[in-house]
């Protein structure tokens, strides 16, 4: 008929258009169907997104926790007590921070673990009076400046070479990577018999140019430098890897729009490439300086903690070197842990306005 609608067309009561004064045109009805089930729901509706990312995060805050902080927290706990020798308990009762005050002023009895370094001794060791100061800390920080410092140099060197095109860049990639699939006791034994006297060449080679002694891996000094060369032959590929991520997540127009404007080459270096790989090569200088402050199976596998002692191989060496210290070895793991957290601070500090970066 006439003036009917036709089949099909529809009105806005029944099709619910919001045009058409149908179910749309009530935004309040959709709000309160929204919140007629689990007010759990509702409140998680109405946060802001980074509240409720922070609530996504909290399982894995709980877990990490349980995982990380209780195991840190039951060490100091064990540091506050005294060592017991004998008996079936290893540990005595509290005696506060005194396990710590023992430590740092060379009353501890860890000193009888490790050679006597002395004044006479060159780089890298310096007599600071006091055997965890003067062996100990000081070799873990020498070691981890000095292997951080040419490993990011070198990884940021291959993984430059890595990010341009050229034929056999997949082999070159390859023989830059093998070395950080190498396992640590594999590496300490490579490097061990490189460097042993009537085994390998390098003692040999190392004593005709005048660098190192007839038994470089008894020395402190030779062994130190022996350690560090092995860890930087390893873990600069891991630099490269996470450096090279960097660089190609670079947008490459930048470069083209640079080189029509006449910029030299070091000049798309400086203001393009550093700046927006800077990011990427903090996370992995603090990842490889977190990783140097805990090294032990390559000291302990290559030269032994008697020759390179570190703050790791005093832990291992008063828990289980038969002296049943047990609460000076949580005292020393504990302060491990705080130099740790202290370096970590200092990157985030100095790094917490990089665009990308730390924070």
């Amino acid at each position: 008929m006439a003036g009917e609608p036709e089949a099909g067309s529809g009105t806005g009561t029944e099709t619910g258009d919001p045009g058409h004064g149908g179910l749309g045109s009530h935004p309040e009805r959709e709000t309160d169907q929204k919140r007629t089930g689990n007010p759990v729901i509702n409140w998680m509706e109405n946060l802001s997104e980074a509240a409720y990312a922070y609530l996504l995060l909290l399982p894995a805050f709980a877990l990490l926790t349980l995982i990380a902080f209780y195991p840190l927290i039951r060490t100091f706990i064990m540091s506050l007590r005294r060592d017991e020798t004998r008996g079936a308990d290893p540990l005595g009762g509290f005696v506060g921070i005194d396990n710590y005050v023992d430590i740092l002023t060379g009353n501890a009895r860890l000193a009888r673990q490790f050679v006597d370094i002395s004044l006479s001794s060159s780089f890298p060791f310096v007599e600071l009076g006091v055997p965890f100061l003067q062996q100990a800390l000081f070799v873990t920080l020498g070691f981890a400046i000095l292997s951080v410092f040419f490993e990011t140099v070198i990884g940021f060197g291959q993984a430059y070479v890595l990010d341009q095109d050229f034929r056999g860049r997949r082999w070159v990639r390859v023989a830059i990577i093998l070395p950080w699939a190498v396992p640590i006791v594999i590496q300490g034994m490579i490097f061990y018999l490189l460097f042993q006297p009537g085994v390998g060449f390098g003692s040999d080679l190392m004593q005709w140019l005048g660098i190192f002694g007839p038994n470089p891996l008894a020395d402190s000094q030779d062994a130190f430098i022996i350690i560090l060369v092995a860890d930087i032959w390893k873990s600069a590929a891991f630099m490269a890897l996470l450096i090279l991520a960097g660089l190609q997540s670079i947008d490459r127009s930048l470069y083209d729009v640079a080189r029509v404007a006449g910029a030299s080459p070091w000049q798309r270096f400086k203001m393009i490439t550093l700046p927006l790989v800077l990011p990427a090569l903090l996370v992995a200088m603090l990842f490889r300086t977190m990783d140097a402050m805990r090294v032990y199976g390559l000291i302990e596998s290559t030269a032994g903690c008697a020759s390179v002692p570190s703050l790791t191989c005093l832990v291992v060496e008063a828990m289980f070197g038969g002296t049943r210290i047990f609460a000076t070895a949580a005292a020393v793991a504990f302060a491990t842990a705080l130099v740790i957290g202290l370096i970590i601070s200092v990157y985030v500090f100095f790094f917490r306005d990089t665009e990308g970066g730390l924070y």
